[in-house]
């Protein structure tokens, strides 16, 4: 079994990274195998809705989301890490995870992710970590991922770039550390119901409607 982390930071050695690893060692205490994918610090184009993954089979813009999607298929689970720019996430992170989801819909991987438990970490110096919490796992919601919780939201501080700060939140360590122990326990759960020949539902065609109105 393995799991996906990612670094949705422009900074690859930064506090969401060293909260990333955090969970990482949790994971792999349990016997989880474990990857950081970091989304780098090049500009990531927002989705422009055409269409073109429909045809290709991948976002038309070749860049770290494309090269993420290829990895999520062979992956179990996933946790999504961002810092706090503005009480929302950071750009190119909402740029990313738009175009993950959107392009891997219309290509038809939704298998990638569907069914695959998921968590969100998100990093502050203080405001701003419950609307992003909020803004992250409106993705996972849509997308049948189930969102693996502890006993309060999954953040964690600092007060600037020296890690070392992070371990002074003394709960949001708790509380990651907790997150990586609860996502093997799901992870495991899931192993011994596919040995039962329990599986995920057969999948429905989608029923879309709009709000107009003759």
């Amino acid at each position: 079994m393995k799991v996906m982390l990612v670094n949705g930071s422009p900074h690859k050695e930064a506090n969401t990274n060293e909260a990333l690893k955090i969970v990482e060692k949790a994971l792999n205490n349990e016997g989880i195998d474990t990857e950081i994918f970091w989304i780098g610090s090049k500009p990531i184009s927002g989705c422009v809705a055409c269409f073109a993954c429909i045809q290709n089979g991948k976002c038309i813009f070749d860049d770290a989301v494309n090269e993420f999607v290829e990895k999520a298929k062979d992956v179990d689970a996933f946790i999504f890490g961002t810092p706090v720019y503005y009480a929302s996430m950071a750009g190119n992170f909402v740029s990313f995870m738009d175009r993950i989801f959107y392009s891997a819909s219309l290509a038809g991987h939704n298998d990638y992710f569907a069914f695959k438990p998921v968590a969100s970490v998100i990093t502050a110096r203080r405001a701003g970590t419950t609307s992003t919490y909020d803004q992250l796992n409106k993705y996972f919601g849509m997308n049948q991922m189930p969102i693996i919780s502890t006993r309060y939201w999954n953040m964690i501080h600092s007060d600037g770039p020296n890690i070392e700060n992070l371990y002074e939140d003394k709960e949001g360590v708790q509380l990651l550390e907790m997150m990586g122990k609860n996502m093997a326990y799901y992870l495991k759960c899931i192993e011994a119901g596919k040995k039962e020949g329990i599986n995920p539902p057969e999948q429905e065609e989608i029923t879309y409607t709009n709000f107009i109105r003759d």
